[in-house]
């Protein structure tokens, strides 16, 4: 199942600091269509901060969202409203990974010269350790 993410990408500010930043609304379970559907509920029912007193509100379909376009005494603002399904959340915990299948006939091969290892099949001496053909 299919997590969808409404976002919303809106004029903020005035003037020389007029700016758009993106917000997630909010995330749906299950099928395009239903996302899709919510996103418009969204999106009729949005009231950005600007304009203060618009003159002439339009809401336009278009692809995967809407398009708000709103027209103030001076300047027009928009908010883009859009669907787009989750891929990765850092702020979701992976699940533990599945540990390994036991492996009985592959052995570890020996080390050193007297092949002993530790409970966790590190050697205890390791092969390099007293060879005088290394630098």
């Amino acid at each position: 199942m299919a997590t969808w993410g409404l976002i919303a990408e809106t004029t903020v500010g005035g003037g020389d600091r007029k700016h758009v930043e993106a917000y997630v609304l909010a995330h749906v379970e299950g099928e395009r269509e239903a996302a899709l559907a919510e996103l418009g509920r969204r999106a009729r029912d949005y009231v950005p901060e600007h304009p203060w007193n618009p003159k002439r509100r339009r809401l336009f379909r278009h692809g995967d969202g809407f398009l708000l376009v709103l027209d103030g005494a001076w300047q027009s603002y928009s908010t883009r409203f859009t669907i787009a399904e989750l891929l990765e959340d850092s702020a979701v915990v992976p699940a533990p990974p599945e540990p390994p299948a036991p492996e009985d006939s592959v052995q570890p091969p020996p080390a050193g010269p007297a092949g002993e290892r530790d409970a966790d099949g590190v050697p205890v001496k390791p092969a390099w350790l007293g060879r005088t053909d290394l630098p």
